[in-house]
């Protein structure tokens, strides 16, 4: 039998079940559940220059933190590693012959003394009392000539005594140390520390491993009266704190909101474990205040240690109290984790001691997330090429994306609007779009504010800081969106935003790290190898991401490669030896997915500018605004063999094209000035008089080229009204209520069906002119001027039709003296596209390994 003298030695535990480390959960070690702070790892990062030099012997700095801190002077303090280290040095450093110790408690405190040469006198502290320490019994014990240790809150009972009455035993026995060691005292809300009002014999002892998370690092301290600190300082071994457990300290001493952050989450976990552990029947629970609860088996055919030995075959460690002075082979405590982990420790136990178990929680719904290192990093194209996949190999399988910034919207079936992206991966599953793939859809109309549209419906314009205090409601939203959706499909796939390493933004971040924690979904980071810096950003994006984000992220995807992938072996061993997560695949650049883009910064990038000369093609003209929306109208029109798309930015870019269009806009007053700044306004209406070219507006470029555009209720815009360029007579006002509508219609001229959706506020009146489209519902949409040549609609995706975008494309070449082709030569089909990239994405990515990961394999 193996007596383990103490908790967490995760060597041992893995050795003794056969499972890795990171295998075990480990309850029987009392670390602080919400793991080192944010800054952790930076200051590590900062510090590590340092290992070069010998540390500071006197911990300067660190010393003068904790004065600080407590309001000590820096000659009442020494640091040491760990407060193990200066508890073993406490019965050395004074001239006691013997060593007062109340049980059960810390085993150091014996075995130090012992070692010492200390005689050791046990007070043993009553069961049926609750544990609780009798200082009046205590102080009858005193002569004088003795050390006491005692522990606030107790380990392993959990139980305080009370400071104030300490204080005066103390002072009534001014030749007697105590040593009150308060390493669990920083997770007790209120506790009245021994570090404040503290009598000159009172040693009182820190712990910066367990408060902090960084039991591996070791660091605590002890406060005293000078000449006891000397005499701790004179044994003390050289350097004996290494320069980054000196630095860490340093800055944690000044995060008192961690702690404080700490507390309320025990106090809470604390709460709810007791009563599930209560229910369990013949296990007492003990109501200590510390991060930890002592348990008693009350069977006569289970010992702590066989309880302890079945968990660990299931993966879960706690801790026997039988080598506890005072506590029998019946008791054993545990550590106070996060919700999750405790119901997995109280359902082991249940296991363990033969007794049913709960009603089975419904199981997570397997899920897999991809992240980037940048904005357009793939992770869109890899999560619907994913979805695919999935569907291939026979899963019911969904998209999800919290939150989704972007101008490229779709409107459901059911009237909700949502992120265009999610469109495609959901076509990728081969499911209707559903709003609950994208519960929160952020469309800007300015620098820094934002139309915020959450569950499909907009609920008003933020600005960045109100969007900030608006985020928890939102989160809610995005997690219940995202329960209702797992609980209809088998597997998740989730679609991460921007970069989870933003140090300015992640505190707040709703869409990365968070909502994979929530969906318990590990994370795959891509990065794009084509920009150059692909493993620095690895590299580098795992640096600042903190201990709990570390532990989601599995791996990383290199994205967009081109050329030999063996040339980058090297680089890849690398990046394992560096963050031990390891690259699950490369996948390949592919130059015309044949998708659309999520959003527009491929656009912008130039991904859509045609160059090629063709005397057989038409040229179309598409006008790039500063705030463009549904860019991916003319998608369809990139196609077709015998069109060019030109992208205008500038006046000198409006040539001779055969036709202009004008896209949609979420500031159309804004962008409008804009094209008027840049001499684009005059170039087209040089154009709309000449008649030597066809323009279309659909739906903001549609207000556009209309006769006037008012926002009185200022939705996009500072500006009440604005004349717009004035090709057709049509006024409009932007209405509070937003039009969100699938449409299927009839175009007029040239009888074909056409379909879509609008997404707009404005409410324009055309009365005077002949209507474009006629909707199922016999509405009329759009309009047109008398010889069809200038028209616009509200209808996005009108181009999708093969037909029609057939005719539109035949009239142009009518009009250049081109022969008409008077046939569909191109079909609009994301089905052979999603299918490519499906094989090629599996053929790149160990599928085998991230199927694992995701626990369908």
């Amino acid at each position: 039998m193996e007596i383990f003298k103490h908790g967490g030695n995760l060597t041992r535990l893995s050795r003794i079940s056969g499972r890795r480390e990171d295998e075990i959960l480990d309850f029987s070690a009392n670390i602080n559940p919400l793991g080192p702070p944010e800054w952790f790892r930076s200051v590590v990062s900062a510090s590590l220059s340092k290992v070069i030099h010998y540390p500071d012997p006197d911990c300067t700095e660190l010393v003068e933190a904790i004065a600080e801190r407590y309001q000590a002077l820096p000659q009442q303090i020494v640091a040491g590693n760990g407060s193990a280290e200066i508890l073993h040095l406490v019965p050395r450093s004074l001239n006691a012959r013997r060593a007062v110790i109340p049980v059960p408690s810390y085993a150091d405190y014996a075995s130090s003394s012992t070692t010492a040469g200390l005689e050791v006198e046990t007070l043993t502290l009553q069961e049926k009392e609750g544990f609780r320490l009798d200082l009046s019994s205590l102080a009858e014990r005193l002569a004088g000539d003795e050390v006491v240790f005692l522990c606030q809150p107790n380990n392993p009972t959990g139980s305080l005594f009370d400071a104030d009455k300490l204080r005066r035993v103390a002072f009534e026995h001014p030749s007697t140390v105590f040593v009150v060691d308060e390493a669990f005292g920083s997770f007790v809300h209120a506790m009245d520390s021994l570090t404040k009002d503290r009598p000159e014999n009172v040693v009182v002892v820190l712990s910066l491993t367990k408060t902090y998370a960084i039991p591996g690092l070791r660091l605590g301290c002890a406060i005293a009266n000078q000449a006891i600190i000397e005499r701790l300082r004179n044994i003390q071994p050289c350097w004996s704190v290494n320069s980054i457990a000196q630095a860490v300290g340093v800055a944690a001493l000044k995060d008192t909101g961690y702690v404080r952050r700490s507390q309320q989450f025990i106090m809470e976990q604390r709460e709810t474990l007791v009563t599930q552990l209560k229910s369990i029947p013949q296990l007492t629970v003990f109501l200590g205040e510390a991060n930890f609860l002592l348990l008693r088996i009350d069977r006569d055919d289970l010992d702590a240690r066989t309880l302890s030995d079945r968990m660990l075959v299931n993966g879960i460690a706690i801790r026997v109290c039988d080598n506890f002075v005072g506590l029998d082979r019946r008791f054993c405590r545990v550590a106070i984790r996060t919700s999750e982990e405790n119901h997995k420790l109280c359902e082991s136990l249940k296991s363990a001691m033969g007794i049913a178990r709960s009603a089975r929680r419904k199981a997570r719904t397997p899920a897999l997330m991809f992240q980037g290192c940048s904005s357009n990093a793939g992770k869109s194209v890899l999560t619907a090429a994913m979805g695919r996949i999935l569907l291939q190999d026979g899963y019911h399988v969904a998209p999800f994306k919290a939150q989704n910034m972007s101008l490229n919207s779709f409107v459901t079936r059911s009237g909700d609007e949502m992120g265009r992206a999610q469109v495609v991966q959901a076509q990728a599953c081969r499911l209707d779009p559903d709003v609950r793939m994208n519960p929160i859809l952020l469309k800007p109309n300015t620098d820094t504010g934002s139309q915020v549209i959450v569950m499909g419906k907009p609920v008003g314009n933020m600005d960045v800081m109100e969007y900030v205090q608006y985020k928890p409601k939102a989160f809610e939203a995005a997690k219940e969106a995202y329960d209702s959706l797992a609980r209809d499909f088998q597997v998740m796939v989730l679609e991460g935003a921007g970069s989870p390493a933003e140090v300015n933004l992640k505190h707040h971040d709703i869409v990365n790290m968070q909502m994979a924690q929530y969906a318990g979904a590990p994370v795959l980071l891509v990065g794009d190898i084509d920009r150059g810096g692909v493993f620095a950003s690895f590299i580098g994006t795992m640096e600042l991401l903190a201990e709990w984000e570390r532990v989601l992220t599995a791996g990383f995807v290199i994205n967009r490669f081109r050329g030999n992938k063996d040339l980058l072996h090297e680089a890849i061993e690398y990046t394992l030896r560096h963050t031990g997560r390891p690259v699950f695949g490369v996948v390949p650049h592919f130059p015309d997915l044949g998708l659309p883009e999520e959003d527009s910064v491929s656009f912008k990038a130039g991904l859509f500018d045609e160059s090629a000369e063709d005397e057989d093609c038409v040229e179309i003209a598409v006008v790039d605004l500063p705030h463009i929306s549904n860019f991916t109208d003319f998608d369809a029109l990139r196609g077709e063999q015998d069109v060019r798309l030109k992208i205008v930015r500038s006046a000198d870019d409006l040539n001779r094209p055969d036709a202009v269009i004008l896209p949609g806009s979420k500031n159309v007053i804004g962008d409008l000035e804009y094209l008027k700044d840049r001499g684009i306004v005059s170039k087209l209406q040089e154009l709309a008089h000449s008649k030597d070219a066809e323009i279309v507006g659909i739906c903001g470029g549609f207000q556009m080229i209309g006769s006037a555009i008012a926002d009185p209720h200022g939705l996009e815009s500072d500006h009440k009204a604005i004349p717009a360029l004035g090709f057709l007579n049509v006024t409009t006002v932007l209405a509070l209520e937003k039009t969100l509508t699938r449409v299927t219609a009839k175009h007029l001229e040239s009888g074909l069906t056409v379909h879509g959706y609008e997404i707009h506020h404005g409410q324009s009146d055309s009365s005077d002119l002949k209507p474009l489209v006629k909707k199922e519902d016999g509405s009329m949409d759009g309009c047109s001027s008398p010889e069809g040549r200038i028209w616009g609609t509200y209808l996005h995706g009108i181009f999708d039709a093969d037909e029609f975008r057939r005719w539109f494309i035949d009239r142009l070449r009518d009009r250049r003296g081109l022969p008409m082709k008077n046939k569909v030569c191109s079909r609009y089909d994301l089905e052979p596209a999603l299918d490519r990239l499906a094989d090629a994405v599996r053929r790149s990515l160990d599928m085998d390994r991230i199927y694992k990961l995701m626990g369908i394999a």
